[in-house]
């Protein structure tokens, strides 16, 4: 998979089940299995995501802030974005 290191747009999202909802407020969100965290550019797709995972929470990423504080994004060729981790203060839950 070819990747593009890009400036993110201010707001991403990223869906997954509520069941890990508590790990993730305390220790943000990591790769776990893979290589990167997935993020959306939009809502609904981050709830379809989460969907598949169980009772969905999504949740919305400040990617602009973290951009601007050194972390690095990529905008895979299917449109997924991609970082390393997003620490818990880059986050906000709205929905789930």
């Amino acid at each position: 998979m070819e990747l593009n290191q890009q400036e993110p747009p201010a707001t991403l999202y990223h869906g997954t089940a509520t069941r890990f909802f508590d790990a993730i407020k305390s220790e943000g969100l990591k790769p776990m299995n893979r290589l990167y965290v997935h993020l959306s550019k939009d809502m609904d797709t981050a709830l379809k995501v989460g969907r598949r995972h169980g009772k969905p929470v999504v949740l919305k990423i400040d990617s602009g802030s973290m951009y601007q504080d050194g972390h690095l994004f990529y905008l895979s060729e299917n449109g997924v974005w991609l970082t390393k981790k997003v620490e818990a203060k880059y986050l906000e839950k709205i929905s789930g």
